[in-house]
């Protein structure tokens, strides 16, 4: 540890700075937990006895880089500088206390014992001197290392005390549980399920914060069971849990569609990292309960939960506070399309269907059929292999139609403004019954996308709906041959 810490030459720099001030300095936190457990960081936090302002701008200076920036937050007493590739974030060791309808603390200077009293977990109060005394000395009063090796995150005071004052820190626990791969202290545990009602006063942008950082894990699945075991999840994301359950009815049952979709969730988290495909993971089954009938001779349906689902969709992300353009339009339209390629998972299958799929899903397309393989959860392990290579022949079928047809960024080559220009039309009823007509002649296979046909293809139902044209046009740009 000593070694790792003065060979580093951002410590040396700090070290150096700190002396010159007289400021007693310390690093501490997430870059000593990761340091122990050889994880990469490149975010480094560091505390002192004193103005950490007044540090950062000692370090700044002496840290010889031209491109180096400093930040200076004076209202809450923090700097940050960056340089050669690092982030550097500094603050004055500080003690807070808490009122009971505010997780923003009334803080005063303090000690580094008062520092570390009030980090959120003892993994987290662990610091390293940089100090000449004591350089690299490790300093752990609530034996954060022990947890560290058996794998627990545990608040280093009551846990009561600490879930009240901060309720944030309900969710970093399972997020840090959930990233690590540890386990939550059982009495730390107990003490979230007893304060879970104060999440209620954090703000929802930092809620969803949190939980797309355990969406972002490799087992995200993880964090979810302890945010519904915690109640917690009851609170946030109520339609969530409304999953849950699986009922039985004459013998008839239906898988419990909350852990599907934790199942489908995971499944995705193996084939990519986007974030919008795994919230579409989490809400493709969504309507289930509002879509859930019993039929006594077919058993349960959940018909139009995928319609339902997609309408849904903008509210739920107006509730997350996330995006509303195209990360929101992504998720709703896979939603809506993500029992389709199931659906063409047959022998009988025709381009027809193909085309439709391909043309609906656009440039999603990949990743709507990563959402579907994902959505293939059985227990018996044989039906899963017999859908998946179901879906392995439609995929090679839609490689096929699109190197045939060149569908993935479909558009008609006869568009709505040249069909008013040709029969002089304005805004119509008209011009829209011609478009799907193009449209749907195309997606038949019947009409080749091209303007040689297209155009007297369009001129014949244009004389069929009692329309004359005004005007000829000549093929546009891309379609005329040289």
């Amino acid at each position: 540890m000593n070694e790792l810490i003065k060979n580093h030459p951002v410590f040396q720099i700090i070290a150096r700075s700190a002396e010159q001030l007289n400021l007693p300095t310390y690093v501490i936190g997430g870059y000593v937990r990761d340091l122990l457990l050889n994880r990469p960081s490149k975010d480094i936090d560091i505390v002192c006895v004193g103005s950490g302002i007044a540090l950062a701008e000692q370090v700044a200076r002496n840290s010889g880089d031209k491109q180096a920036s400093l930040a200076v937050f004076k209202n809450f007493g923090t700097a940050q500088v960056k340089f050669d590739g690092w982030e550097v974030e500094f603050v004055g060791a500080r003690k807070e206390s808490y009122r009971s309808d505010s997780r923003k603390p009334i803080v005063e200077d303090g000690s580094l014992e008062d520092d570390q009293n009030r980090r959120d977990f003892t993994i987290n109060a662990l610091a390293i001197s940089l100090n000449k005394a004591d350089f690299g000395t490790l300093i752990d009063p609530f034996d954060g290392q022990a947890d560290l090796r058996r794998k627990v995150i545990r608040t280093p005071l009551n846990p009561d005390i600490t879930f009240s004052d901060d309720p944030l820190r309900m969710l970093r626990a399972i997020r840090f549980a959930t990233q690590l791969g540890f386990d939550i202290d059982p009495d730390s545990f107990d003490g979230l399920i007893r304060t879970k009602d104060r999440i209620e006063i954090i703000s929802q942008e930092r809620i969803t914060d949190e939980l797309n950082k355990i969406i972002r894990t490799q087992t995200p699945s993880y964090g979810f069971k302890l945010l519904e075991i915690s109640g917690l999840l009851e609170i946030i994301f109520p339609d969530f849990v409304a999953l849950k359950g699986a009922e039985q009815i004459d013998g008839k049952g239906h898988k419990d569609n909350f852990y599907h979709t934790l199942q489908v969730l995971d499944n995705v988290c193996r084939m990519s990292d986007d974030l919008w495909l795994r919230w579409a993971a989490i809400l493709h089954d969504i309507a289930k309960p509002a879509t859930k009938r019993f039929h006594p001779k077919i058993g349960w349906t959940f018909h139009g939960h995928e319609e339902m689902g997609a309408r849904m969709v903008p509210t739920i992300f107006r509730k997350f506070r996330l995006p509303l353009g195209e990360e929101m339009r992504k998720v709703k339209k896979l939603v809506r399309l993500h029992l389709r390629p199931i659906a063409l998972a047959k022998d009988d299958i025709t381009d027809s269907a193909l085309r439709r799929v391909m043309v609906e899903a656009g440039e999603d397309l990949d990743d709507l059929m990563k959402l579907c393989r994902a959505d293939i959860t059985s227990k018996d392990g044989n039906r899963v292999k017999r859908y998946l290579a179901n879906f392995d022949k439609v995929e090679a079928l839609m490689k096929e139609v699109e190197e045939r047809d060149q569908l993935r960024n479909f558009q008609p080559i006869v568009t709505g403004e040249m069909i008013m220009e040709v029969f002089g039309l304005q805004p119509s009823r008209e011009v829209g019954t011609l478009k799907t007509i193009i449209r749907e002649a195309i997606l038949e296979g019947t009409l080749p996308n091209k303007w040689e046909y297209a155009y007297p293809f369009l001129l014949k139902a244009g004389a069929d709906m009692g329309l004359s044209p005004v005007k000829e046009l000549t093929p546009p740009l891309q379609d005329q041959v040289p």
